[in-house]
């Protein structure tokens, strides 16, 4: 990376970190939310279905502004609050926030794309639930995991207001790709550095829909068993 000066490097090694950290931490939790969306019913479905979705709707400063007093010394998370409070992990758990719900809707689809019938009859022979959704629905919903975790990571790597809300902009420590590039355009003689930084953002956002949309043709094809 001798192209990218110390501070877009540093920048972008930490959004990789951050975005890695959000995509697989999330991903366990993403996978039970689509299964209970997409399968059970329960009071509060909708309920749940609408707080999932309410990042994608809210300004994105809103949900860093409702972390930070969540995870504020006053806040009801407080105690774990310094864990978080301006370190990368802070970062990490704002851009997984935001991820979240196109990891949920990509993972909802596939498993919604599944026949019922297939895990019914896999219960009928005496299996556990937890055993069918090991044997039955996750082997045919893996490359919508995949979509989804996909997503996840690309949005993760271009997160920016909530990100700046809940963890302010430290270097080397929560300033990530989006956050260097909103800083260089800051300083006189940064548009070269923010510009390449830009290339890199529409390179990982290209290639991660491409690789989105294979995996979703995988999914059709697994399913419709082709």
């Amino acid at each position: 990376m001798g192209w990218l000066g110390p501070d877009a490097a540093a920048a972008l090694l930490l959004s990789l970190k951050v975005s890695l950290w959000a995509t697989v931490v999330s991903l366990p939790l993403g996978v039970l939310v689509a299964h209970a969306l997409a399968r059970w019913s329960f009071p509060g479905r909708q309920v749940l279905n609408g707080l999932v979705h309410l990042p994608l709707i809210l300004p994105p400063v809103v949900t860093g502004y409702l972390l930070l007093i969540g995870f504020g010394p006053q806040g009801p998370l407080g105690p774990v609050g310094a864990f978080f409070a301006f370190r990368w992990t802070g970062a990490a758990l704002a851009a997984g926030v935001m991820a979240f719900p196109l990891m949920v809707r990509a993972i909802r689809l596939s498993i919604e794309a599944v026949d019922p019938g297939l895990e019914d009859t896999a219960r009928t022979l005496g299996a556990a639930r937890p055993w069918v959704f090991l044997t039955v629905t996750l082997p045919m919903i893996l490359p919508g995991v995949l979509t989804g975790a996909v997503l996840a990571f690309a949005k993760a790597m271009g997160e920016f207001g909530a990100t700046i809300t809940f963890v302010s902009n430290i270097p080397g420590e929560t300033r990530t790709l989006p956050t260097a590039i909103y800083t260089f355009l800051q300083v006189p003689g940064g548009e070269d550095d923010a510009l390449k930084l830009v290339a890199l953002s529409v390179a990982v956002a290209m290639g991660a829909l491409a690789l989105s949309e294979w995996l979703g043709t995988r999914v059709a094809r697994r399913v419709a068993g082709r």
